[in-house]
């Protein structure tokens, strides 16, 4: 009740004083008009008399001069005239003008005396009056004078009027301005506040309750809504970390979480700075419209790295990929991220296109890539492209030195083969940093390797690190065989570790994954996206859904995948109208001709298929060729029965993680293809050979068919091996390793 009066208060003054500033503006300008206008008439009504008073004197027919004056006596606002002669002596005047007779002598005898109209105003007997007196000439002299005396007062009651009509407007605009007010305020900013309130009471006190934790509105309270919303989550995370630690330890469980790897990290390293390099960057900025937009790029390496360097701090080196990347820097190339809630560093690294189009469309993707997939596409080896490989590790080089330069024994984590060589050239400048290198992709046999004109290169390179780190073991022992095939070095097998020139280079197995927590594994929100609502969208209906999510690559097994839906269509027709595949494309490094024709290709066989069985509102295959958001993704994961992860050869597989992360109610089937790493981890995936298109077939209407009975037990076990198999477990130990030694 206070703050309403308050406001009603404020209101009614500032209107009040913007009215008053108006009235008295108003007034002024009225009773300037007023005046002129009495001015006015007085010259004209003079001008008007001299004539006829002047041939009255002069006949000497004085009392018809008075009929004259009295007769203007009676003029409105006019309280009478009077004429003098030369002398100053009353010719004729009428008789209301008698108190004012004195006065009106001097005016005359002013003007008399000047030869020149006089106009003044006096006060008589608190009476206000006008006294305007022309000179009367006869033959160029002075004979005589006329004199008008006006009521004023009629001026005074205008303005008065002006007064209190301004102050009745003022009352009721100030009134009406102050309850819009207050009505605007209470719904725009009091209705917004209290339920703010409410929301981070039923956070503190740790109410679950969706509908009451549901947010309010941004409107004028964006920026602290934002703010508010960030601090909330804090909360509720804090909480929520707090509630799982005092679980593990009552179980006596050893679950990582980020606070955990944050306070092993910081146990192992102490002050030492983390430093992350990669090709891919975490955030790009582009320009939409006259704006800048931060983005998160679609990335397997992105989606596993980003919750440890939000969880340890540090810096994370990559290349600026962005068409405003530059204008989100510092001059030192550097901006904190994320843009919500900073927790690292981000340094871009500028690549001319020359650069880019011979170290990542040349060496490392028509390459290496192919180099290390068994998918059937010859790599392409130029010796311009391993030339532009070589300069831009140089360059990666020198910024991480940069970065370190203050720092003893600085950890180092290299990311994937586009830096095959960093960690030597790091290493010669800087012996004392602790320097890892994970290999994202296969590693292949030595006789496949053995294409490379420069393998001894590549391998000394990797070498210069002290861990290099990969998926599977088996990986870890292509290499080691690779290493013991084209290099003179030591090969200790018994801890997997390889010796040249003094230095020693530890082998590992780190299967990475993705950010999964005991928080996440008990979520109690149920998401439910029914098939047929998400596919409305498309004009389509279906009773079941399968899903893939995947970069356009010729390592992911597309084109299988689709054959394998045509021949489960052909061996079961009770399914055509009922089940629709739908595939998440997004097109990759589409400069590189084979990835261009591979879009191609990928279209025209589901078109095909899509022709084969299309009836009026139902295909086989939604193809949904774009770049998905995380939250673009949700909704298919959730919904689809099946998930069809057919990669002809992967390092890991994050898709096949993220879908068993999604099944909330542990339902649903994971069909995942042997070729990759994930194959090793999630036994209970129905594992199939992709080129199998019979058995992938089979395992499409097995998967659709399992009972629920079936289904949990084994998603259950999944999800269980993903929180103890989780992310900030797989950085842990690479820093583990590179702590010790």
């Amino acid at each position: 009740m206070k703050i309403n009066l308050t406001i009603i208060i404020s209101v009614l003054i500032a209107v009040g004083l913007v009215a008053l500033s108006f009235t008295l503006f108003q007034v002024y300008q009225e009773r300037q008009r007023l005046q002129m206008d009495l001015e006015r008439r007085s010259v004209l009504l003079v001008e008007s008399l001299q004539e006829g008073i002047l041939a009255q004197i002069e006949k000497g027919k004085i009392s018809r001069l008075q009929q004259t004056i009295e007769k203007l006596g009676r003029h409105q606002r006019l309280i009478g005239a009077a004429v003098y002669n030369a002398t100053d002596s009353l010719l004729a005047g009428n008789l209301e003008l008698k108190p004012y007779l004195d006065i009106a002598g001097s005016v005359a005898s002013m003007a008399m005396d000047a030869d020149s109209a006089l106009g003044i105003t006096s006060q008589k007997d608190l009476k206000k009056i006008y006294l305007y007196a022309g000179p009367l000439r006869q033959e160029g002299s002075v004979v005589g004078a006329i004199v008008l005396v006006h009521d004023t007062g009629y001026i005074d009651k205008i303005l008065s009027n002006i007064w209190k009509t301004n102050f009745i407007r003022w009352f009721v605009q100030a009134l009406v301005v102050a309850l819009v007010t207050l009505a605007v305020i209470r719904w725009s900013i009091f209705n917004p506040l209290n339920k703010m309130v409410d929301w981070m009471k039923s956070v503190r006190i740790g109410y679950q309750d969706r509908h009451i934790l549901k947010k309010p509105p941004g409107g004028l309270f964006a920026p602290l809504h934002k703010e508010v919303n960030q601090l909330t989550q804090a909360i509720t995370e804090a909480r929520a970390v707090a509630e799982e630690e005092a679980r593990l330890r009552a179980t006596a469980e050893a679950i990582w979480t980020p606070e955990r790897l944050k306070e092993e990290v910081k146990n192992l390293l102490g002050r030492q700075s983390l430093i992350a390099v990669s090709n891919r960057e975490p955030y790009m900025h582009i320009c939409k419209g006259k704006s800048i937009e931060c983005i998160v790029p679609a990335s397997g390496l992105v989606t596993a790295m980003e919750p440890i360097l939000k969880a340890c701090g540090g810096t994370w080196i990559a290349s600026g990929s962005g068409d405003a990347d530059r204008e989100a820097v510092n001059e030192y190339d550097k901006v904190m991220v994320p843009p919500e809630e900073p927790k690292y560093t981000l340094r871009r690294i500028w690549l001319s296109k020359e650069e880019e189009d011979g170290f990542y469309y040349g060496f490392a993707n028509e390459g290496l890539w192919p180099l290390c997939h068994i998918a059937h596409t010859r790599p392409l080896f130029r010796k311009a492209d391993w030339e532009y490989y070589q300069a831009v590790n140089k360059k990666y080089a020198q910024a991480v030195i940069e970065e370190i330069k203050n720092e003893d024994q600085p950890v180092v984590l290299v990311q994937d083969y586009h830096f095959a060589l960093l960690s030597k050239l790091i290493k010669e400048q800087r012996p004392d940093a602790r320097v890892g290198i994970f290999w994202h992709i296969p590693w292949p046999n030595p006789e496949s390797f053995g294409i490379c004109p420069w393998q001894k290169e590549l391998l000394t390179g990797m070498l210069g690190a002290d861990i290099v780190g990969f998926h599977t073991q088996y990986h870890c022992n292509n290499f080691l065989e690779t290493i013991d095939r084209f290099l003179e070095s030591q090969i200790i097998w018994e801890n997997f570790s390889v010796k040249m020139s003094g230095h020693t280079t530890l082998v590992r197995p780190f299967p990475i994954s993705i950010a999964f927590t005991l928080k996440d594994l008990e979520n109690e929100d149920r998401y439910m996206f029914p098939p047929a609502e998400l596919l409305k969208e498309y004009g389509l209906s279906a009773q079941y859904i399968g899903v893939g999510v995947d970069r356009i690559d010729y390592t992911k097994g597309i084109i299988e995948r689709f054959l394998a839906v045509e021949r489960f269509l052909e061996k079961y027709p009770s399914y055509q109208g009922k089940f629709t595949f739908v595939e998440l494309g997004a097109p990759s490094r589409t400069l590189i001709k084979r990835y261009f024709d591979l879009v191609n290709e990928v279209e025209s066989e589901a078109n095909r298929i899509n022709r084969h069985f299309k009836s009026k509102d139902w295909k086989p295959i939604l193809m949904l060729k774009k770049h998905h958001s995380h939250a673009e993704i949700m909704p298919f994961y959730v919904a689809a029965q099946l998930c069809l992860v057919t990669s002809l050869h992967d390092g890991m597989n994050l898709v096949a993680k993220e879908f068993v992360a999604s099944r909330h109610n542990n339902d649903g089937v994971l069909i995942l293809s042997r070729f990759t790493g994930a194959a090793q981890e999630l036994r209970d995936a129905l594992i199939i050979n992709p080129y199998d298109i019979e058995q992938s077939a089979e395992a499409i209407k097995y998967a659709l068919e399992m009972p629920l009975e079936e289904q949990q037990p084994r998603m259950k076990q999944m999800r269980q091996f993903l929180v103890s198999h989780n992310i900030y477990l797989w950085a842990a130990n690479i820093i583990r390793e590179l702590a010790s030694i």
